[in-house]
């Protein structure tokens, strides 16, 4: 089972870096596998469930109740699955469908997958921008313009280590679970009809539609990408008795942690059936609605500020693991890493921008649909992760003892099967009602040719790990080293050196006379950089300007004493422009450039060169420090 060195790591900067308890405490160890899943399990109890839950609660009473069991269920296999694909295997789920599926079925799948984390962190902007307004008053627009703030709360958290985020996110799911136990003891629910509620039963056509939506919007796809990564954030030996005490440990948490999200689930729909229903409030669906009624039908004013409450944290903590998800999926498909900043800009910005338009062309009364929309999103995605991660841990070439058995992959596959079923119905349901509201005829084509390549992907998806073989490719970042063709290089011809009459040309200077007189020729430059400059150009003849030439002439008289060929040139107004077009005059193929020791905010007031310049020229660069 030992992980070949050159693969790269999901989550790399946090890939084994909480160790495990190996003393002779049991329940330390296995304290110390306690972590992942609860990041998984806000994800299961994110706004976007809200919704489907109040409206299985006000329609159908405790009705409904198993639904939620058997949804906690699915997902408590899926998650295990994902537990073993990331333990066994040392990869996530974005890593094996790089490694599995051609190039361009795998851009589709990268694509559907940013859409459904852009799909679920909507979802939790306007939950959070929806609890900031009910609790303090504030519009649903600046409320979602607030929730991008929360961009630099994960940044924070990430410098703090792993293990401190997983605590961060067990305060918030505990809070959230205290604020329903104490509306449930407001509500007193019949304790009778809860617990028939458990006996599976669908009174009507209308029951199975909401019974769709609970499964649709309780398993997450993102949530599978993100937990096959995270628990590889544990430092386990590679033997097999460690890997089976891994799996258990993890198991044992997942378990904990998806049941803590359906008590929370459970809690909402109990809450509206023993609030709404029982007073005959059948139609109660939207947030804000649960939000006024509940301290009208309560009597108490804390009623509704702790639903706010909890859905405030519900929105803050899912959106912590969101952003999580979307770098492993990039990294994963694309070997692409960009920084941790960039990546929460970007998928905030998805969520943001669509709900502030909608909100600022239609108003408020839009948000509710914008809830329901996003789910549709994750609905459409599911299968798309749930068919390939089965596919994977039933390999026994690479899963060898670890592969799932037949009856796992029977109930596995059962699962996939109910789970795409339920979602696609949905997502038939909610396309035919975008098609009868409109009459444009190149949207209601565009809608039928996506759902079309959607349901080809869906088959391409679930066949071709069976039916095609292909060289497994090394998954990572970085390319493997065996796919790396060396040439000897030949010593460089003509060599640029950009002077800027500082200390820094010390350095530089002493770089260019490491290099061999008889083998290249050097250039040298400076920019001129005076006033006149800005508005001449290089027709300038200022004193600046003689008094620099007469300095360059100087530093190539140095050079020639030394032996070398030299030119040398003045460039004008913009450095990194001058330098470049420098280069390309002279076909340099080594640019040798000093550094001038400042950053961050001095870059902005003294100017930045150096990371320019890098990126404007294509030979390379030697920076002198």
């Amino acid at each position: 089972m030992k992980q070949k060195e050159h693969q790269h790591k999901s989550l790399d900067d946090v890939h084994g870096t909480v160790e495990v308890h190996k003393g002779k405490s049991k329940f330390r160890r296995v304290l110390s596998f306690f972590g992942p899943a609860y990041l998984i399990s806000v994800g299961y109890m994110d706004p976007g469930n809200w919704a489907t839950d109040l409206a299985g609660g006000s329609q159908f009473g405790y009705t409904l109740l198993w639904v939620l069991l058997m949804s906690n269920l699915m997902a408590l296999l899926l998650q295990s699955l994902c537990t073993r694909l990331g333990i066994v295997r040392g990869k996530d789920l974005a890593q094996c469908n790089r490694e599995t599926y051609p190039k361009r079925m795998n851009f589709v799948l990268y694509a559907l997958a940013e859409l459904a984390i852009a799909a679920c962190d909507l979802a939790e902007v306007i939950g959070m921008a929806i609890g900031l307004n009910l609790l303090f008053g504030i519009d649903i627009i600046w409320g979602v313009l607030i929730s991008f703030v929360d961009t630099f709360l994960l940044l924070y958290l990430q410098r703090l280590g792993m293990r401190k985020m997983e605590l961060f996110i067990v305060g918030t799911v505990t809070a959230i679970g205290l604020c329903f136990l104490v509306e449930m003891f407001f509500a007193q629910p019949d304790l009778g009809e809860v617990a028939k509620g458990f006996i599976p039963s669908l009174p009507n056509h209308a029951a199975l539609y909401i019974a769709i939506g609970i499964i649709g919007a309780t398993v997450m796809p993102h949530n599978l990408y993100l937990h096959s990564a995270l628990v590889q954030t544990r430092k386990i030996e590679r033997d097999s008795n460690s890997i089976k005490k891994a799996l258990k440990y993890n198991f044992f948490d997942s378990a904990i942690a998806l049941n803590l999200a359906f008590l929370v689930n459970a809690a909402i729909l109990i809450l509206a059936a023993a609030v709404f229903h029982k007073r005959g409030m059948h139609d109660v669906a939207e947030l804000q609605d649960a939000y006024h009624l509940l301290g009208a039908t309560l009597g108490t004013e804390w009623a509704p500020k702790l639903f706010a409450i909890a859905l405030i944290l519900a929105g803050q903590s899912s959106t912590i693991t969101g952003t999580l998800a979307g770098q492993i999926v990039m990294e994963g498909y694309l070997r692409l890493r960009i920084s941790p900043l960039l990546r929460r800009l970007l998928t905030r910005s998805l969520a943001i921008v669509p709900a502030v338009i909608v909100i600022v062309i239609y108003g408020d009364k839009e948000v509710g649909q914008m809830l329901i929309f996003s789910q549709v999103l994750l609905s459409m995605q599911l299968a798309f992760a749930v068919v390939p991660l089965i596919h994977f841990v039933s390999d026994k070439e690479k899963m060898g003892e670890f592969a799932i058995g037949l009856n796992t992959k029977i109930l596995s596959w059962l699962i996939a099967l109910i789970i795409s079923v339920l979602n696609f119905q949905l997502v038939y349901q909610e396309v035919t009602t975008w098609m009868q509201e409109t009459d444009n005829l190149l949207l209601q084509f565009l809608i039928l040719a996506g759902a079309f390549g959607l349901l080809v992907l869906l088959v391409m998806t679930l066949v071709y790990p069976w039916i095609l073989k292909r060289k497994p490719a090394m998954v990572g970042v970085h390319n493997s080293f065996d796919e790396l063709e060396f040439k000897e290089a030949g010593s460089f011809n003509t060599v640029l050196l950009a002077l800027d009459y500082s200390r820094s040309d010390e350095k530089v200077v002493s770089q260019g006379l490491r290099l061999d007189p008889s083998q290249c020729q050097l250039v040298l430059t400076h920019v001129v950089e005076s006033a006149n400059v800005t508005y001449i150009g290089e027709q300038t003849d200022d004193f600046e300007a003689r008094q620099d030439y007469e300095r360059l002439k100087k530093y190539a008289d140095f050079f020639l004493e030394k032996g070398y060929q030299v030119r040398f040139e003045l460039g004008y107004k913009h450095r990194v422009t001058a330098i470049k077009t420098l280069v390309e005059k002279y076909e340099a193929d080594l640019l040798i450039v000093g550094s001038h020791g400042h950053k961050g905010w001095k870059d902005v007031v003294f100017g930045e060169t150096v990371n320019k310049l890098r990126h404007a020229v294509k030979i390379p660069v030697l920076i002198a420090q």
